[in-house]
């Protein structure tokens, strides 16, 4: 009876994604010069530590963000800390050879992966405090356990990180992303937060003021020095247009606070600037000039797109009108290498009215299987359509073939002819591209058309010290979101869970369909699990035996383990 309830338990492994076995990716793309403005770009990222003032360090390309290095009297500070083990190592070798002082402690600007995942390798045998904003460690629980699947998806086509070599020039903000299914992650909890507007403290000598800032995410800060009139912007600021939006997934990203922190940051007057992506800016008036210009061509994006949704001009139609000025999109820090005002404008107008554009006729459109059938009539029938998608791809007319190669696949996905003007459409795409973002999507949607299918982690090696960092609320929460509700109609189940060791409960209430997720212990349950939160975290990661658990006394299960099974069961991640 014990192997179904195994079963399920692996089922429910809500923080990460089964493993499979990767096909090789195939890809045939110009040459580098296809895309020479890209490729400069790259220069941004030269590998290097670069002491901007004296003890102040920033490393610079060895993954997708920078790491800074702050020396104090009697030990060191790191802002950031890459985004896994494997692409912190060699920052942290490149930082002790600066000095063997003791890392007291680590900031992170926000939690975003590629500044946090590296964090136990820069902190090596030290025990730093780690100080964030206090959502922090909420943002990385919801990315973590509740939306991975998805955003890993979408990330590694964001980022081209299975693209083949030669293939990727860079990922926009750095020369590539040292975060996959090979990689390990490396979190640190946070031990000191703020959720006010600053936090002022002096570590090791160093006087330090920690400002929120949102922007590119709601937990963002920065970082100011007042000694050295240094100023660590986080993501706020880095040399490319922003990511108002990134096409990996986001929740909005409220630009006019980011507007507002940029103010912020103006208000400090700095002489240097360190961004935590490319490389950094000295002079005052050089960084006051960026950040006015930054702060104008975000504030520009919005205001313009408020103007075209007040005008009734559709999302289509906003974005294909709202474009920089010259005196801003001339500037080197400001072309789309990485987010694009396009992308924006969507976002800004779907933050403010939500996804319907004010068409009736995309109230209820017809299905993408049942437009495709229309459009082949329309042409002549599936034969013409394809006649006429492979003249498009053949007459570089790229954008419309791949509309047709989509509608011939709503027909039948396993047209070869059609998938393989679709991959050719999206390679030409993606090599005309300059925003990294949208190149990388483009052919990695192209591997995939040819039968690429993404490696996905296995849950069997998630690390002890990411379990441990994790709190168990967003464990318990991800429940409801890998319900397979059609299972779960005619259920009505009571479970609660007890983890004495964080001094939690939590009642999952299956009903009908939905699983609601409390807060406390019920009243009278239909069943009763108590464990400690790690022992629960291992199970669903697969790192512990539930059988070893029950017969070791580590599990303790009331009201039958076949029924928690069948409970379980309807609950399957990704």
């Amino acid at each position: 009876r014990l192997g179904p309830f195994a079963a399920t338990l692996a089922a429910t492994a809500l923080l990460l994604l089964h493993g499979c076995r990767a096909e090789s990716p195939t890809l045939e793309v110009a040459g580098l010069d296809a895309n020479r403005e890209l490729s400069a770009h790259s220069r941004q990222f030269e590998r290097a530590v670069v002491e901007v003032t004296p003890g102040v360090h920033v490393a610079i390309g060895y993954g997708l963000a920078n790491s800074i290095l702050l020396e104090g009297t009697d030990g060191l500070v790191i802002v950031d800390t890459m985004e896994s083990a494997e692409a912190a190592g060699p920052v942290k070798e490149a930082f002790d050879a600066i000095s063997d002082k003791p890392v007291k402690a680590i900031i992170y600007t926000h939690n975003h992966a590629d500044h946090t995942f590296g964090a136990a390798v820069m902190a090596g045998d030290d025990r730093p405090e780690v100080l964030a904003h206090a959502l922090t460690l909420e943002r990385i629980e919801n990315v973590m356990s509740v939306i991975r699947p998805t955003i890993y998806r979408r990330s590694m086509r964001q980022f081209g990180t299975f693209l083949p070599h030669g293939a990727l020039i860079n990922a926009g903000i750095g020369p590539r992303l040292v975060n996959d299914h090979t990689t390990t992650p490396a979190l640190l909890r946070p031990t000191r937060t703020f959720y006010g507007e600053s936090m002022e403290l002096e570590l090791s000598g160093i006087k330090l003021k920690l400002v929120r800032a949102p922007g590119e995410t709601p937990d963002q800060l920065f970082v100011w020095l007042p000694d050295k009139k240094v100023l660590l912007p986080g993501d706020n600021f880095y040399h490319s247009f922003p990511n108002l939006y990134a096409i990996r997934g986001t929740a909005y990203r409220d630009v006019r606070n980011w507007v507002e922190s940029l103010d912020k940051m103006l208000g400090f007057e700095p002489e240097h600037l360190i961004p935590s992506h490319t490389r950094p800016l000295s002079g005052a008036a050089a960084i006051t000039t960026a950040l006015t210009d930054y702060r104008d061509a975000i504030q520009f994006v919005h205001d313009q797109t408020v103007r075209a949704m007040n005008l009734g001009l559709s999302p289509d139609q906003a974005a294909r009108s709202v474009r920089l000025p010259a005196h801003l999109a001339s500037k080197p820090y400001l072309r789309e290498y990485y987010g694009r005002v396009d992308w924006s404008v969507r976002a800004v107008y779907s933050g403010y009215l939500g996804w319907f554009g004010g068409n009736a006729s995309d109230l209820s459109p017809l299905a993408p299987a049942q437009r495709a059938a229309r459009l082949a009539r329309l042409g002549g029938g599936r034969r013409q359509l394809r006649r006429q998608a492979a003249e498009a791809a053949a007459g570089g007319d790229h954008r419309w073939a791949l509309e047709l190669a989509d509608a011939l696949l709503a027909l039948d996905a396993s047209d070869p002819e059609a998938g393989e003007i679709r991959a050719s459409a999206l390679t030409s795409l993606g090599e005309s591209e300059i925003s990294a973002n949208g190149r990388n999507y483009y052919l990695s949607q192209a591997m995939e058309a040819r039968g690429f299918e993404q490696p996905r982690f296995d849950i069997s090696s998630t690390p002890i010290e990411l379990l441990r960092a994790l709190p168990i609320d967003g464990f318990m929460r991800a429940m409801a979101v890998n319900l397979d509700a059609d299972s779960a109609l005619e259920e009505d189940t009571v479970v609660a869970f007890s983890f004495p060791d964080a001094g939690e409960s939590y009642t999952v209430h299956l009903h009908r369909g939905v699983a609601r997720v409390k807060t406390g212990a019920a009243q009278a349950p239909d069943i009763t699990v108590t464990t400690d939160s790690l022992v629960w975290k291992e199970l669903l990661a697969g790192r512990r035996n539930p059988m070893a658990a029950l017969a070791a006394g580590k599990l303790a299960v009331e009201g039958g383990v076949v029924a928690l099974a069948r409970f379980l069961g309807h609950f399957k991640a990704d």
